[in-house]
């Protein structure tokens, strides 16, 4: 039996990249306990196994990105090969392919946190819609419910704030 992992801490290593959540094949061979291009070679030899919706390799851009981001930009630190980005399908597929206990352990505990950031979604959206059928059955009666509910929405609803841009701006 592996010591257990937080499942916040496999949380915290799923990514949204073109609309999908994802994990990346470092952090992915982490959990397992693999190098990753020894992850990565046993993908290869499986490849049929893994369609374009299970796994893809990211772009320059997405990388850039996803190191900014996580705050890992430590020089030395990164492959020169772009990483592989593993959705929800892909990451169980890997199970097949990784075949330790701590693989199959590991991919129990990465499900269940693909489950939980479902279920938060899930239940985020249904807070929303609760709220905007209150608010319709509401609608011009007291003032102080009113900003209640605006109250409440801010609270659920991410913040929408325009985005800056980062470098130097030239004049």
């Amino acid at each position: 039996m592996i010591e257990m992992l937080p499942i916040e801490r496999i949380e915290g290593k799923i990514y949204l990249v073109r609309g999908q959540k994802v994990m990346i094949d470092r952090d992915l061979a982490g959990l397992y306990g693999v190098l990753t291009k020894n992850l990565n070679k046993a993908v290869a030899r499986n490849r049929r196994r893994f369609p374009d919706d299970f796994m893809f390799q990211l772009s320059k851009e997405e990388y850039s990105a996803l190191r900014f981001q996580t705050g890992t930009l430590e020089k030395g630190r990164h492959s020169k090969y772009l990483p592989f980005a593993f959705t929800e399908q892909g990451v169980a597929m890997l199970s097949s392919v990784l075949n330790s206990e701590r693989a199959i352990e590991v991919n129990i505990l990465i499900m269940r946190a693909f489950v939980k950031i479902k279920e938060a979604l899930a239940t985020h959206k249904e807070v929303s819609r609760k709220l905007k059928e209150l608010e319709v059955r509401l609608d011009g009666t007291d003032a102080q419910v009113q900003s209640i509910l605006e109250a409440i929405r801010k609270m659920v609803e991410p913040e929408q704030r325009p985005k800056r841009r980062i470098g130097f701006i030239q004049q």
